[in-house]
């Protein structure tokens, strides 16, 4: 099974894409809030290329290693990459006016609910939203 979020930002596509895949920018707003943090991002952005990212929580209770491989890459457009569990990742990047919409659709995780994942990976979004549109943490 799949599930797909999407969030809508207003900021141009350049700006939104580089947000998503510099490391320094990924550190700041890969986790679901402000309680989680990115003290490690490495991304090797061609198809074939690895992404690593570790997310810990701000009291230290938590902590995981996301990472994978870049399956299909079109830049400015799209990023598909499979997980090292083996689930896949599809980020689709559309241009409407001066907003882009990110859609992002994934296998799921067993053993979690559908209803957890589908949050968990709507609050990273709308938290790259607010870093991205406040501009408060691009460099």
């Amino acid at each position: 099974m799949r599930i797909t979020v999407e969030i809508t930002i207003k900021a141009p596509l350049e700006a939104v894409w580089e947000a998503w895949t510099k490391p320094s920018i990924i550190q700041q707003w890969n986790g679901a809030s402000q309680a989680w943090y990115c003290p490690h991002a490495a991304i090797d952005l061609h198809e074939g290329g690895r992404f690593d990212y570790q997310l810990e929580h701000q009291a230290g209770e938590h902590s995981f290693r996301a990472s994978g491989t870049f399956t299909r890459l079109k830049l400015l457009r799209l990023i598909h990459y499979k997980l090292d569990d083996g689930r896949q990742v599809e980020i689709d990047f559309e241009e409407h006016d001066q907003h882009i919409r990110i859609r992002q659709t994934f296998d799921i995780a067993p053993h979690t609910s559908i209803e957890a994942q589908r949050a968990k990976w709507q609050d990273i979004l709308s938290y790259f939203k607010k870093v991205v549109e406040t501009n408060a943490l691009l460099s």
